[in-house]
């Protein structure tokens, strides 16, 4: 029996039970599978993981299964397809109808029609708008972080991941590098920064625009969301929205909406919960309230904070031609991996210590230049009166504090510091170290240092 026969039978099982046609990827993975390629083989000859490779054949097989109500597996697919195939062309219902069970399948439907009137982007040449993106011009290694990533949108199918750290760490950068090795997957990618705070309606309508005419675009969100959910479920679409702190209100505990932007709480929640197999990512310094409560119930939401560089931070170094290299690492533990926060001092080093970091880290504490200090002085805007307390008596502090101490010398009620801890962690202001059943707090250097400059009278 001819391959393209047998492709177009899988297509049509697929279409039936999902509304979906196969795409270049699962077409590839069956016809490799039926000339008995390794999954890894076929990953390598796509430049993606066997992981996602075998999740996405993984998918396949059950559809099959569940379709002809038989057991479908790598290694009997073709002959399981064959024969089905057999049985429905000797079928009195005619070559027009499948026959599955008591099931009648016609493999034109009026869904397909639709679906044709707006043929999706192929595997190779998704629509790309990145808006305002910024260009790669340095990336430092993040091969794990970008392995989860692409494990949790290609594999499992995520819906919703939040991508979390504190400004400068590299959040937006690593997000387009993933935007670089996983495009072919998706048909619409789009990336749009919240920097100037839009509500809820200009985003829907930018968003809704990309997809259809703007007369085809109600004004009213009730309409608009439901809109743009349909085309997360028509399209594989990647949509990255950036700068999502500028939606929550500064003086505020970390991850509530400034007045009239509380909409936006129910568009995430929707995308997280509505059935469709499209990703968007969510970038911030803070944590969206709804993100925390999501994750620990809903399997298709994640959320990953982006921490230290460690060692490929040495790649910053270099290209600043430091020397001392043996106290590189010194350098880059007490300015904690940041990128930002590296650059900014680095060019301290260069200008006035001649590149030797050994040199400079002979000054009496933690330098911070007033680039450093403004743009730390942006986040600590956004703090509660309670919030800025614990961080002034953490920065006193030689050694981290259980919760116990800090009770005894933060003059809040118990609700109000335990409220302003877990915001503080939500903006990844404290380092929290697990001893036994016991954790501690603490202030890394830089921010002790900023918190000394900042709030500290000079006799303190």
């Amino acid at each position: 029996m001819e391959l393209k026969e047998i492709l177009r039978f899988a297509d049509e099982l697929v279409f039936s039970k999902t509304g979906n046609h196969l795409d270049d990827l699962q077409q590839a993975i069956l016809r490799e599978t039926f000339q008995g390629q390794r999954y890894a083989k076929i990953a390598q000859d796509r430049n993606c993981s066997e992981g996602y490779i075998r999740g996405v054949a993984s998918e396949m097989w059950k559809i099959f299964s569940e379709v002809l109500g038989q057991n479908v597996s790598k290694t009997n697919v073709r002959v399981t397809l064959e024969r089905s195939l057999l049985a429905n062309i000797s079928s009195p219902f005619g070559k027009n109808v499948l026959r599955i069970g008591d099931i009648n399948i016609c493999p034109q439907t009026s869904q397909s029609s639709k679906v044709a009137q707006k043929p999706q982007q192929t595997q190779t040449q998704p629509h790309m708008d990145l808006g305002d993106a910024p260009e790669i011009f340095s990336f430092y290694d993040r091969t794990p972080q970008l392995a989860t990533l692409e494990t949790w949108i290609l594999h499992d199918r995520t819906r919703l991941i939040a991508l979390l750290g504190i400004s400068g760490i590299g959040k937006t950068i690593l997000v387009v590098r993933l935007i670089e090795q996983i495009q072919t997957n998706f048909d619409y990618v789009i990336y749009r920064s919240l920097r100037f705070s839009p509500t809820l309606n200009s985003t829907l309508i930018n968003l809704l625009q990309i997809f259809s005419d703007k007369t085809d675009i109600p004004q009213n969100i009730e309409a608009q969301i439901p809109q743009l959910l349909d085309n997360l479920r028509k399209y594989r679409c990647l949509i990255i929205l950036d700068d999502v702190q500028m939606l929550f209100s500064s003086g505020q505990l970390a991850g509530q909406y400034k007045t009239g932007y509380e909409d936006y709480q129910l568009f995430f929640k929707l995308i997280a919960e509505v059935c469709h197999h499209s990703c968007s990512i969510l970038i911030s310094w803070e944590k969206t309230r709804e993100i925390a409560k999501l994750e620990r119930v809903n399997n298709y939401v994640h959320s990953l904070v982006l921490g230290s560089l460690g060692i490929a931070a040495k790649e910053i170094l270099k290209q600043q031609n430091l020397s001392d290299e043996d106290a590189w690492e010194t350098l880059i533990n007490t300015y904690q991996g940041n990128p930002l926060w590296l650059e900014l001092t680095t060019t301290i080093v260069q200008d006035l210590f001649g590149g030797s970091v050994s040199e400079f880290l002979q000054c009496d504490g933690v330098v911070l230049s007033e680039s450093l200090q403004a743009q730390l002085d942006q986040q600590f805007q956004r703090l509660t009166q309670q919030e800025l307390a614990i961080m002034i008596q953490l920065a006193k502090e030689n050694e981290p504090l259980s919760l116990p101490p800090i009770f005894k010398t933060v003059q809040l009620s118990t609700s109000d510091l335990l409220n302003a801890m877990q915001s503080l962690g939500m903006r990844s202001f404290l380092d929290a170290e697990e001893q036994g059943k016991t954790t501690f707090f603490s202030l890394n250097p830089v921010m002790k240092q900023y918190v000394k400059n900042r709030y500290f009278q000079p006799n303190d």
